[in-house]
């Protein structure tokens, strides 16, 4: 897998793409829950910051991806709280 995936020229995060096309394919309903919502955050954070990259991919994916409400809000919610400390 590639580190970056280019989408319409702008670069995302390839891992947390593939994670988000893994997150909501098989089982289910194809929108992202609560707790796939914590999957992508975990992925989000391990790097201990967050780069434009990451930010435009969780853009990307917000925009992109079906999610549940709760999952929607919690993840904006929690995103917003560990960014405000990078």
């Amino acid at each position: 897998m590639a580190y970056y995936k280019t989408i319409d020229g702008n670069k995302y995060d390839g891992e947390l793409l593939e994670l988000a096309e893994k997150l909501t394919s098989g089982a289910g309903d194809g929108r992202l829950s609560v707790a796939d919502a914590g999957q992508l955050l975990e992925a989000v954070k391990d790097g201990d910051s967050y780069t434009d990259i990451e930010k435009a991919t969780v853009s990307y994916i917000r925009d992109n991806y079906k999610w549940t409400e709760a999952a929607d809000e919690w993840f904006r919610t929690e995103i917003r709280k560990w960014a405000a400390t990078k």
